[in-house]
């Protein structure tokens, strides 16, 4: 079974072609820059082949075109036709309260989504468009399935996802903490409980998924109990460009002293803010780390606040499950920033955490496994995250149902 996994951005589309029998990937890349001037398509398959050009894409289906160009001809061709892809598994940021698992795309669930644009407007609508272009190219025999970035966390108590302000605006708009990388903490709390050889079920978990976006999660016997993002993932602590949460107060304050407008205001959060407004430097913690080690106080103090924060809520959430089994390290810096991980290490010894040097800094571009030592109280993992994968699987589940259901009734 060949399942595409899709990731549709408002001006991108990300793609990657899954085959479920050994679960490889088959091919993966990226249409940039769709509904304007100086488009781009890149991508590459599993036996070397590569590619790169540049093409005006109108819209999201003149996107998909070009992926069908790049999945049946030219130098990364690994399928015939389109016909032998079975299913196509969709990446959606927000279910809202609607959607607490993956579902069968149908015209209803369609209207939903784009219903709940209001919680993720960058999001949401460019998701839908995707969906849409899908339909377009494949047609509606193709079954599609939406896999929701904030299911997972959808176990979360009332006292971990309320905010504490006048309950009518959680009934009239739905304002509460939903939390975000849901496939990824999903995948890495699977994976890490494959690795202790443990039922995740008897487990207490903390993931930290860290990258330009960065959240952690408490997971408890399998079950998110809280996750730092909320609302929006502007929410918790510290990231590339986004502020992480800040007094309300600072952002009314500095709205009347700069006159920002709502968009403005989000703007300078989301896009301004974080690791980049801090060091003046960069977002990107490669630069930041180099700008340190040559000395510049504003670097240094940007990855000292993402490790003390990052620290905070690994001991808030300890103590919101009565304790802690493992700590994982995902995402673009959490595998591959070992000072970040050896400082959090370092901090965290009340814990009982004895970690390895030469097996953290080892852990790097895709090295999975375990760096604190036999005599550690709580295990640390290095486990590169698969979020595309947790969608191939849950699109092949729901599609053998469907054609389980399917020969069932034609047997009737």
């Amino acid at each position: 079974m060949k399942i595409l996994v899709i990731n549709a951005g408002s001006s991108s589309l990300k793609y990657q072609l899954i085959s479920m029998t050994k679960e490889n990937t088959m091919a993966k890349g990226v249409c940039e820059r769709i509904g304007g001037q100086g488009g781009h398509v890149e991508g590459r398959n599993c036996n070397g082949g590569s590619f790169a050009y540049d093409i005006d894409m109108p819209d999201h289906t003149a996107a998909f075109l070009e992926v069908e160009k790049a999945l049946t001809s030219g130098a990364a061709k690994v399928i015939d036709s389109l016909t032998e892809i079975v299913a196509v598994g969709h990446r959606v940021v927000q279910g809202g309260a609607i959607f607490n698992s993956s579902v069968l795309i149908t015209d209803d669930v369609l209207s939903k989504i784009e219903g709940l644009s209001d919680l993720a407007p960058l999001h949401n609508p460019a998701h839908v468009q995707g969906i849409k272009a899908c339909m377009m190219v494949f047609g509606k025999e193709v079954p599609q399935v939406a896999v929701f970035d904030n299911a997972f966390h959808s176990t979360m108590p009332p006292e971990a996802y309320m905010f504490p302000i006048p309950y009518e605006y959680y009934e009239k708009y739905n304002i509460r903490r939903y939390g975000f990388h849901g496939t990824s903490h999903r995948f890495v709390s699977d994976r890490c409980a494959e690795l202790m050889g443990c039922d995740i079920e008897n487990l207490k978990i903390i993931t930290c998924h860290l990258g330009n976006g960065c959240s952690i999660a408490a997971i408890r016997h399998g079950k998110v109990i809280d996750t730092s993002m909320g609302l929006t993932p502007l929410d918790g602590f510290i990231m590339g460009t986004r502020s992480g949460g800040i007094d309300p107060s600072a952002v009314l304050f500095l709205q009347e002293k700069e006159g920002w407008t709502p968009a403005q205001t989000d703007e300078v959060l989301n896009k301004k803010s974080g690791i980049l407004g801090i060091s003046g430097i960069s977002n990107d913690d490669r630069d930041v780390k180099a700008a340190e080690l040559s000395g510049d106080k504003r670097a240094a103090l940007a990855r000292k606040i993402q490790r003390y924060q990052i620290r905070k809520y690994i001991g808030s959430y300890v103590a919101a499950m009565d304790g802690v089994d493992a700590i994982v390290f995902t995402g673009g810096i959490g595998e591959n920033t070992f000072d970040l991980r050896a400082s959090t290490c370092r901090h965290l010894a009340w814990l009982g955490i004895k970690y390895d040097e030469d097996i953290n800094k080892d852990l790097q571009k895709g090295k999975e496994g375990e760096i604190t030592t036999e005599k550690s109280f709580v295990k640390v993992f290095v486990i590169p995250t698969n979020e595309e994968l947790v969608i191939a699987r849950d699109t092949k589940e729901i599609v053998e149902v469907l054609v389980t259901t399917v020969r069932d009734d034609d047997e009737l």
